[in-house]
């Protein structure tokens, strides 16, 4: 049997903290999760985003330590890329950092950085529109 990514898994220092962050980003987390020790949501196609908190993971490794550098990134698409923009300012309004702020890349999308409350990487990008 060859196994199948299902859940992608983020480790937190505060839940609701973390929370606050992906619902401006759209995802439905139920407002009673903030206390939770560790919660899932459905993402489109079948896969799963959790969060557990540092405790849940101390409970079954008590010498856990959050590593302070993120390894991977998440990446959201928005509607166009006036929307990177948006979505970009409405979260450095709000006091979340900006890793790099939009820019068109080469490869054809608007893209930009923020850093959500535990150091991982968001990525917001959005096909540009195809040139003559």
């Amino acid at each position: 049997m060859t196994p199948r990514i299902a859940v992608i898994e983020l480790v937190v220092e505060d839940m609701g903290r973390s929370f606050a962050f992906y619902r401006r980003l759209g995802l439905d987390i139920p407002a009673d999760a903030d206390s939770e020790p560790h919660v899932e949501v459905a993402l489109p196609g079948g896969l799963k985003l959790a969060w557990d908190s540092v405790e849940t993971i101390r409970s079954f490794d008590p010498d856990y330590e959050q590593p302070g550098v993120s390894q991977i990134a998440l990446a959201f698409e928005c509607e166009d890329p006036d929307g990177v923009d948006t979505i970009f300012a409405e979260l450095t309004n709000a006091g979340y950092k900006g890793e790099r702020a939009p820019w068109d890349a080469f490869w054809g999308q608007r893209y930009a950085t923020v850093t959500d409350p535990d150091g991982n990487h968001v990525d917001l990008f959005a096909p540009l529109p195809a040139t003559p």
